[in-house]
């Protein structure tokens, strides 16, 4: 893999690039990098595609931008769109994990004519609610939901850069499938559910004893240097857009995913336990009628392409030779 650094449109972005062949669009989610992609870069290259894995804004390499309000899906989405030009390509397949995915779904709503095709990792297609993702979201008096704790600039980010080593080893684990099975109220970890007031949200994971076996302590040391050196502030400026997202999709609301798309998760995502998501999921042909697929990789958590390589790039490789 050749990691490089290009100035598109709207930022200078850095990327990892290898193989030749139809363009395929890897995007991460939060706390990741471009580093997560690194399995199927390879085997999409191996393939015949070019992969394309970038730092999303506020990530690693790429440029994070100072205001908050520059995080929205809309400018993500304006990124990709830049990136294809600098690369001088006009199309791509989009693949997401997490946020990634969430960017993957508004793209190919947006615009088709670039994204031709599209695959999801642990985040369905939802359309957009009544009212405002931070009036749904739960808490009391003691305790807030992990997303209305992301709210306050400065709070989790001065958590998380106490320790980014420790931060990410202790979301990494809690947050795959070593974790154990996600059922709604069995005190499984979850660094994706409720946070603690008083504690925050890293002091209820556990320390886990050693790395989990599908990150070797050499890629986690690139992800820590990677974090160490950006902060986690650009990622959680994701989390403080939703509210501005939500305004703002009232441009496509109603609007569906045309392209062929793709969707996959872990049987052990932390997504799961969210009450009424197997039923958004079972409802997504109705959001995304030319749904391929809809699979769950067993024993697999949330960090889908790094613990399920092979079945993750397996799952793709099917996929695009159906859309070829």
């Amino acid at each position: 893999m050749v990691a490089r650094v290009i100035q598109t449109g709207t930022i200078t972005t850095s990327y990892l690039d290898e193989g030749t062949g139809p363009l395929i669009l890897l995007c991460h989610g939060f706390p990741e990098t471009k580093h997560s992609w690194r399995h199927q870069v390879q085997g999409l290259a191996a393939a015949g595609y070019r992969a394309v894995a970038p730092d999303m804004r506020g990530y690693g390499q790429t440029d994070a931008p100072e205001r908050t309000d520059q995080y929205t899906v809309f400018h993500c989405v304006g990124d990709l769109i830049a990136l294809l030009d600098a690369l001088g390509e006009e199309k791509a397949v989009l693949v997401g994990n997490d946020w990634g995915a969430t960017i993957a779904w508004q793209a190919a709503v947006m615009r088709p004519d670039r994204f031709r095709a599209m695959a999801a990792l642990s985040v369905p297609m939802m359309g957009l609610p009544p009212v405002p993702p931070s009036k749904i979201f739960p808490q009391t008096k003691d305790a807030l939901f992990y997303t209305l704790y992301f709210q306050e600039p400065g709070l989790a980010d001065a958590e998380f850069n106490r320790n980014p080593a420790a931060t990410l080893k202790k979301i990494l684990y809690a947050a795959s499938g070593n974790a154990g099975p996600r059922k709604t109220g069995d005190g499984t970890p979850n660094p994706f559910g409720m946070v603690e007031r008083s504690t925050g949200l890293l002091a209820s994971l556990p320390e886990p004893a050693h790395l989990p076996s599908w990150l070797s302590e050499a890629d986690f040391e690139t992800l820590t240097r990677d974090f160490q050196a950006s902060g986690f502030t650009g990622g959680l400026n994701y989390y403080r857009n939703l509210d501005r997202n939500w305004e703002l999709q009232h441009a496509t609301a109603g609007q569906k995913v045309t392209v062929p798309a793709l969707f996959m998760t872990g049987e052990r995502d932390t997504g799961l336990s969210i009450p009424g998501m197997d039923h958004i999921i079972a409802d997504m042909p109705s959001l995304v009628p030319d749904l391929r697929g809809s699979h769950r990789v067993a024993g697999a958590g949330h960090w889908l392409q790094q613990e399920k390589p092979s079945e993750v790039t397996a799952l793709l490789l099917n996929f695009l030779r159906q859309i070829s």
